[in-house]
């Protein structure tokens, strides 16, 4: 008998507080039903950091744009994905009458809220998130550009920062990283007013995936590639099984990951759809 063809008996298991959070299953509620309704949508950015499941949005007619695409438009209406924008995309569409289908997600504008409630106060800011992120241009939209943003404390050694300043966070990371910074702040002499507004339903996953993650053979963790809290989570599970392999669809599936009788446990991003962990799980289900 070919050994390739040799069954697996794999026994796999899709982790249950996997799939899209609350603020991306509403961005995607919201589009499908405008498609329903009129054959297509204008969105600005991608509407989920997953590859698969913007081409399937792509094929009922969702339309990514960019920022300054949206100046070209006009009497359109144009959705808000959940990361949030910056005042000027608003400003630019109230001139264009452009109707926004807003679908910011609510702990986005919060923390939105309190950045600009901090800037018309005068605080100096200080934003821990991912350069060029769509939410953390939000954030510093808020702020005219003025916030400093950094992705790693080492980038603030080159930084003449004040003495005293507000430190925020991108809702997606970690809270351990964030606290772990703002002691690593307060060592250096700075007077930090930390402000957490990061995602409960993002961070605590970090809590609970290292049980999931030591209960199987081997991890397939599934997430598009640009998903922030993807590659947190993704270090996650291989701290806690190094058999961990990060795949973005099912086409950087191979057989030759797995021994025959392994346990699989499948696992993925806030931004990973659970049709799209469902498919992978069916193949490796018939190895």
């Amino acid at each position: 008998m070919n050994l390739n063809q040799t069954p697996y008996h794999l026994t796999v298991e899709i982790d249950s507080d996997s799939g899209f959070c609350f603020g991306v299953v509403y961005a995607i509620d919201m589009a499908e039903q405008i498609l329903n309704e009129q054959g297509y949508l204008y969105c600005l950015g991608d509407i989920v950091h997953n590859d698969e499941e913007v081409e399937r949005l792509k094929a009922k007619g969702l339309k990514i744009i960019t920022n300054d695409e949206l100046k070209t438009l006009s009497n359109e209406k144009v959705l808000i994905r959940a990361h949030g924008e910056a005042p000027e995309t608003y400003r630019v569409a109230l001139q264009n009458n452009i109707a926004l289908i807003d679908a910011s997600c609510p702990v986005v504008l919060k923390l939105q809220n309190r950045i600009k409630t901090s800037y018309d106060q005068n605080e100096p800011i200080v934003i821990f998130g991912k350069h060029g992120h769509a939410e953390v241009i939000g954030l510093q939209g808020q702020t005219n550009g003025e916030a400093i943003v950094f992705q790693d404390i080492a980038e603030l050694d080159d930084v003449q920062l004040p003495n005293s300043f507000t430190l925020y966070s991108q809702t997606t990371k970690s809270t351990d990283r964030f606290y772990a910074i703002k002691s690593q702040l307060q060592e250096k002499g700075f007077n930090v007013k930390a402000n957490d507004t990061i995602c409960r339903q993002v961070s605590n996953r970090d809590k609970d995936l290292p049980t999931f993650a030591k209960r199987f053979d081997k991890i397939v963790f599934v997430s598009g590639k640009k998903s922030s809290n993807g590659k947190v989570l993704y270090e996650v599970c291989r701290k806690n099984n190094p058999s961990t392999y990060f795949i973005s669809n099912a086409d950087d599936l191979e057989k030759s990951m797995f021994n025959a009788g392994d346990r699989v446990g499948i696992s993925g991003a806030t931004s990973t759809p659970m049709w799209l962990m469902q498919n992978i799980k069916n193949i490796i289900e018939a190895y």
